[in-house]
């Protein structure tokens, strides 16, 4: 199996493409003839789809947006293409961009040495047109054509007028400084081509996510920026990570310039650790979005922890918990009992969002734990629910009309280390000692908790995240159930026996 020449996800043409309709047919040419460095069939066809032009001779994509796993040649093809435009299109200015100087410095050098060993090429680079003072690198030709580098932050492009940009790394941009300071030299410039290029990206991503979400829009249904390109060599979601199909999808050059057996060996080991490693894994390998890199639940073991059910016949076992979101605009109420198995079965007892969800909550709990009457509720003292601690804990209060507590509930502050109980939880949903029912609102909080770490151990952060509520919820009624003593002996009727006599 060869990796895909074509991408999984890409912005079709407005038209055939041809050598009067793409530059990109004589940029393979160049790249061939040339330089004799001839594009891999995966950067043949991004060159030709990405160099459309419209009818009036200028780039159909204004903004060109690549993205494909590591070390399958993006950045080359980009040495190569800058050749191209200086040599041959005569762009006045090209500037290279990178997060950190030294990798774009790294494009610039392998440019001017192939432009150095190239004959035809060397013949048109000025007298003293190569300046490698740090942070002046540029190679000027006897056209007066420039390429010129720049780190990627909020003074790199200003003052410049851009006609062929390059951003490398364009997963690290993580605020839109950089890229305001570079896209916009290019804004009088009606012929300008930026080529934007990066694996998959994380939360951080903002630019990268921004822009592909605007592509895949336009993709979709045709609205939004027709001049946003966008090519996606990537693995499907869901994708496992040792299926060589979904690799080749993301890996074009597999078993041209990848040796499959390194990406499935890397593959069998994220898989079995799991969490930052497999998240990274995905990242980097397989170019999938993927919410996060450091994940508190293993997402492919929590859709293992499937089991589709409910708390009925284990009613001597219930233990609640009840969560609120640091924004106090959301809160959960969870379930959880201890099967036969040992394994740990939660539910959704009940969710309130908006404003008004702690005033909800307070009106409908009682209610709640009369229907339910679990042995314990429990709740985070330390965290958000602190905000209506004082009515958990008054045993006094009545509310609805039913008396708080319920007889035969506890109410119990989860003193224990917060960190315990959240990293329990984790591992007790990795070794698939819980069973959910595909809840929509565990899956969401389940998928987007992130580790918070605390010196040697961690909980899932409140913070950047979005609601995590329910994983909270879950954790704690999972701690209560497990921990709950065994349930008291029904007692025993007993009858007296006449016995017969001889």
């Amino acid at each position: 199996m060869l990796g895909s020449t074509e991408p999984r996800l890409w912005t079709p043409p407005l038209r055939e493409l041809t050598p009067a309709t793409s530059y990109g047919f004589a940029a393979c040419d160049f790249a061939c003839d040339v330089v004799e460095r001839p594009f891999d069939p995966w950067q043949e066809w991004l060159v030709i789809h990405a160099g459309e032009l419209l009818p009036d001779g200028r780039p159909r994509f204004r903004i060109v947006l690549v993205l494909v796993a590591r070390q399958n040649g993006k950045t080359e093809v980009l040495v190569v293409l800058s050749l191209y435009w200086l040599f041959v299109e005569f762009r006045k200015l090209i500037l290279g961009t990178s997060t950190n100087l030294d990798y774009a410095k790294e494009s610039w050098e392998k440019a001017l040495a192939l432009a150095e060993e190239t004959d035809d090429l060397a013949d048109e680079i000025a007298p003293r047109g190569i300046r490698r003072t740090n942070g002046e690198q540029t190679l000027t030709t006897v056209d007066r054509c420039r390429y010129k580098i720049a780190a990627s932050n909020r003074r790199g492009g200003r003052s410049l007028t851009v006609h062929r940009l390059i951003g490398d790394e364009l997963r690290e941009h993580h605020d839109w400084s950089a890229y305001n300071a570079a896209v916009p030299a290019m804004n009088a410039v009606p012929d300008a081509q930026a080529f934007l290029i990066s694996n998959q990206g994380d939360e951080r991503s903002v630019v990268l996510k921004s822009l592909r979400k605007a592509a895949l829009t336009y993709i979709e249904t045709g609205k939004g920026d027709p001049r946003l390109g966008l090519f996606e060599w990537s693995a499907p979601d869901g994708s496992d990570p040792t299926d060589l199909r979904a690799l080749a999808a993301a890996n074009p050059n597999l078993r041209r310039r990848i040796d499959p057996d390194n990406l499935l060996g890397a593959a069998h080991r994220a898989k079995e650790a799991g969490g930052e490693e497999l998240a990274g894994f995905k990242t980097e390998v397989m170019c999938m979005d993927v919410p996060m890199l450091d994940p508190a639940i293993d997402p492919e073991a929590w859709t293992e922890c499937l089991d589709t059910g409910d708390l009925t016949g284990l009613r001597p076992g219930v233990a609640l918990c009840v969560d609120l979101a640091l924004d106090g605009q959301h809160a959960t109420l969870a379930a959880a009992a201890q099967l036969p198995d040992g394994r740990v079965r939660i539910e959704v007892v009940a969710a309130w969002s908006g404003p008004g969800c702690t005033r909800e909550l307070r009106r409908d709990l009682p209610g709640h734990l009369a229907r339910v009457r679990p042995r314990k509720l429990g709740w985070f003292p330390a965290g958000p629910a602190a905000a209506v601690a004082a009515d958990l804990a008054d045993r006094k209060k009545r509310g609805a009309g039913v008396a708080w507590p319920p007889a035969g509930v506890a109410i119990e502050e989860i003193r224990q280390e917060t960190t315990a109980v959240c990293m329990g939880f984790a591992e007790q949903v990795t070794a698939r000692q819980i069973a959910h029912s595909d809840d929509p609102l565990f899956n969401a909080h389940a998928l987007a908790a992130e580790k918070l770490h605390q010196g040697d151990a961690w909980r899932f952060t409140r913070r950047g995240a979005g609601h995590v509520d329910a994983t909270y919820a879950a954790a704690g009624a999972t701690h209560l159930a497990r921990t709950l003593p065994p349930p008291p002996p029904k007692p025993r009727l007993i009858t007296s026996k006449r016995h017969r006599s001889d």
